[in-house]
């Protein structure tokens, strides 16, 4: 019989009168699936945690309230929370308030600081009857996160592959962004070996992708795997629609809800996952609503299956070509030949990661080379060397994320500070985790056999190099707007930035604009074809504003397609 999880309760001595212990809340609800620890002061507590590693138990959850007094030096719930995180990474922490306790100060502060440091996940409220579903709801929510976490747990898709396989990574982060819960197993461990055998493919050299309904994937394209897991790669017999939005990211959905619930036809054409570059985000704390925080691919796995309900068709894994604009229609043409029409157009294609200047790492990309977060490959790095660089929020999430496992983790800045591209929430974590953070430097150089062994840094003050170990180097610098593909009416900057709204007729775009209005706050430069999000010219780069332009743009739209006039039908001669 497999081993169950572990819940771990440490509850004081307190005043019980009226209230449930929280154990047997717990046993009564969760008792079918999980053990629970029940222990009475933080001393039997961390004995208890280290029992379990000892024995080979998963720790899930570990709920631990104040005691009302303590002889021991330091704080108690320090040394509980920070062994927690030492011996369960991914096991979720709590720390258990009284209703009522936030009007504490002495309170309020261990809860920010707790926080701040990493050392809890958020508070409960203790349960005052039974059953209490709101004490439940946040141990559901708790589980459920860190279910998602674990990567023993079955899961519907399974990749098997060699341990640095460039390609494997690539399927991999395809799911993880897409929301897709997987397992990895390696094809030279026990359990890669038994996979393979199972499907017939001993041996197999090969990335191959099980699926829980026997179905088997030998190394598949993007498209094979997107299709295996039920996500549209090609259009319908419908290819008429008010607006067609281009890229997924959080611009791009907030755009694709708003527009579907109005009742626009409304089509979403992404080129590569659900998400865009903030799908790659392990917790984004600073999302309205979202107190625990959210994972980038969470968010975005909510905001597409919110559209969808509402209407909305998604054409996944297409890269589109072209864009024609003329009689009042617009006609987007995909690489494979698909064609789609609409009289407006909303541009969210969002920014890439900037490539690293330095050829040697290219053949190390997916194998201890990545550009961005690649949450899916944090645990293959337990223990070793780790280096990000960034100097961005994205970056800071990214190597708080990694110190879960790595040895070390080290922040690359070519800056001098980090106070003007970074949250300062992220600025104390990043130091409460252990995260060194080097300024002024930059990677030139790395190599090793077969994977990333070392990189050289240099230090753009001195010009001084040194070579370091390192088994995963994760690149979140700059951005690079994915307009390439657009035509060269439609107007951007130097960079590539789209002109939108006032700045259209403040550059030299403005001998582009045909109307005698001005164009939308939205709008580029071709009338009906609006830009949000982080390919526009001076956007703010936050997830928020991404999701606030793709709202606010469709009102813009409903302007458009009020007054735009039609005059033919370019798709149909």
């Amino acid at each position: 019989m497999d081993q169950r999880p572990v819940l771990v309760v440490i509850e004081h001595e307190h005043d019980a009168t009226g209230q449930a212990r929280i154990a047997d809340q717990l046993r009564r609800r969760y008792g079918g699936d999980y053990d629970v620890v029940d222990e009475r002061s933080s001393a039997a507590g961390l004995a208890s945690l280290e029992s379990l590693r000892e024995r080979g138990l998963q720790v899930a959850l570990v709920l631990c309230d104040r005691p009302p007094t303590s002889d021991d030096a330091g704080d108690p719930e320090d040394a509980v929370f920070s062994e927690v995180k030492q011996l369960y990474p991914e096991a979720k922490r709590a720390l258990v308030v009284d209703w009522g306790a936030w009007a504490d100060r002495a309170t309020a502060d261990s809860i920010h600081r707790l926080i701040a440091l990493g050392k809890i996940d958020y508070y409960a409220l203790r349960p005052w009857r039974a059953p209490d579903e709101y004490f439940h709801r946040t141990v559901t929510e708790f589980l459920l996160e860190w279910e998602r976490s674990v990567s023993a747990a079955p899961r519907e898709v399974t990749v098997v592959a060699e341990r640095w396989s460039p390609r494997a990574h690539e399927l991999r982060s395809l799911l993880v962004r897409n929301g897709v819960q997987h397992q990895f197993h390696a094809s030279d461990t026990d359990e890669g070996r038994t996979a393979l055998a199972a499907a017939g493919l001993d041996g197999s050299a090969a990335p191959v992708v099980l699926l829980h309904d026997g179905r088997v994937l030998v190394d598949p394209t993007n498209t094979q795997l997107a299709d295996a897991y039920g996500v549209d790669t090609t259009l319908g017999a419908e290819t008429d629609f008010d607006v067609i939005v281009v890229g997924a990211g959080p611009a791009g959905l907030a755009a694709a809800v708003y527009a579907s619930s109005e009742g626009l036809r409304t089509l979403v054409v992404e080129r590569e996952s659900i998400g865009g570059q903030a799908g790659s985000s392990s917790l984004i704390r600073n999302y309205l609503g979202f107190a625990r925080g959210i994972s980038g691919a969470e968010l975005a796995q909510r905001a597409y299956q919110q559209a969808w309900v509402f209407g909305a068709t998604f054409l996944l894994m297409r890269e589109l070509v072209d864009l024609k604009s003329e009689d009042g229609w617009h006609l987007l043409t995909a690489a494979d030949g698909q064609r789609a029409q609409a009289r407006a157009v909303v541009l969210a294609t969002g920014v890439s990661y900037r490539r690293m200047d330095a050829p040697s790492l290219t053949q190390f990309e997916g194998a201890g080379v990545f550009y961005g977060a690649s949450v899916s490959e944090a645990r293959a790095l337990a223990g070793e060397p780790v280096y990000v660089v960034g100097g961005g929020n994205s970056a800071g999430q990214a190597a708080i994320y990694l110190s879960r496992y790595a040895g070390s983790v080290t922040l690359l800045v070519r800056g001098a500070s980090l106070a003007d591209s970074m949250s300062q929430y992220l600025i104390d974590s990043i130091d409460a985790a252990g995260v060194r953070v080097r300024f002024r430097t930059e990677v030139v150089d790395g190599g090793g056999s077969g994977r990333l062994a070392w990189i050289e840094l240099r230090d753009r003050d001195t010009g001084a190099t040194r070579t370091e170990p390192a088994a995963g180097l994760f690149l979140l610098i700059g951005a690079e707007p994915h307009t390439g593909w657009l035509p060269e009416r439609i107007e951007r900057d130097q960079w590539g930035y789209l002109f939108t709204g006032p700045d259209v007729m403040e550059s030299h775009a403005a001998r582009r604009w045909p109307l005698e209005r001005q164009p939308l706050m939205l709008e580029t430069c071709v009338p009906g074809v609006f830009a949000v999000g982080d390919v526009r010219r001076r956007s703010v780069k936050r997830v928020a504003s991404a999701v606030g332009e793709g709202s606010v743009v469709i009102q813009q739209v409903h302007q458009w397609l009020a007054t735009a006039p039609i005059t033919g039908d370019p798709a149909r001669p």
